[in-house]
């Protein structure tokens, strides 16, 4: 922007109530600054990539959601957001400076503290959010397809438990215990074991409607065809595109999609003309 003479400083001194936000990987300061780069760069320079996979493999990227939308798109509009809302009592604007490394480093706040804390290890997939838990993990079942898991507090341990048969020869307290790290290993093999016995949708059925905190890994179109997601009309379809409908809802001024995306060169003779 300031090659073309339209960086912050000229536009904030044409209009001192601007808010100009610049999103960039590295930011605006440091010696990366003027570095290209992508998602997966960002995220394992914050350490974030380094937390994510199993033990034993390579850390393994979430797609690119944590450091382009997470961490840059999500902290650049809350950015703004505030830039906006400070300029009601100041009168004045700002630039809002948006780094992926920043707000992906951000995003790992608790994390950070967890360590500090000692109650994190550095090792991939041993700690309690990172699937090293046996209640918290993904599970194959008996048709190769996959049941999320993510029972960590004792009383929706207690109803995944109960409702699955898991350990039914087993006194009570032994049963509806959630072990302690020593114990994870072995405790997940029983789960591997058990929920190989039935398929995902048989999981899902027996599972539905109570708070043993499981659902079924769908796939893209399946998840658009989830009851819950059909009724929340999560997904809507504009012009033919099945894609999310606008989030977080709002009481009074509700979101949707306009229309579909323009394509290249679509506006140009209107715009022209405008000019």
């Amino acid at each position: 922007m300031e090659r073309l003479g339209l960086g912050p400083d000229e536009c904030l001194a044409r209009n001192p109530r601007l808010v100009f936000a610049r999103m960039t990987g590295f930011g605006q300061s440091g010696p990366l600054s003027p570095v290209a780069g992508h998602d997966i760069g960002y995220i394992a320079l914050t350490g974030a990539l380094w937390a994510t996979g199993r033990p034993d493999e390579r850390p393994a990227p979430a797609l690119n959601l944590v450091g382009d939308y997470g961490g840059g798109s999500m902290f650049c509009v809350f950015g703004i957001m505030c830039a906006l809302f400070e300029r009601i009592s100041s009168g004045r604007g700002q630039v809002v400076d948006a780094a992926m490394v920043d707000g992906a480093a951000s995003l790992t706040t608790m994390f950070t503290a967890l360590r500090a804390m000692g109650v994190w290890r550095d090792e991939r997939g041993v700690n309690l959010l990172d699937t090293g838990a046996p209640f918290y993990e993904v599970y194959a079942c008996a048709d190769g397809k996959f049941l999320a898991v993510g029972a960590l507090e004792p009383q929706f341990y207690a109803e995944l438990v109960c409702r699955t048969g898991f350990r039914s020869d087993a006194d009570e307290t032994e049963r509806l215990s959630q072990g302690s790290p020593a114990t994870w290993v072995a405790d997940k093999a029983e789960w591997t074991a058990l929920f190989a016995t039935k398929t995902r949708d048989e999981w899902a059925a027996l599972l539905a409607d109570s708070d043993a905190c499981v659902q079924p890994v769908l796939d893209w179109t399946e998840a658009q065809a989830h009851p819950h997601l059909v009724a929340r009309e999560t997904f809507v379809d504009v012009s033919g595109v099945v894609q999310p409908a606008p989030a977080p809802r709002f009481s009074r001024t509700p979101g949707a999609v306009r229309g579909p995306a323009p394509y290249a060169g679509q506006h140009t003779d209107e715009i022209l003309a405008e000019l």
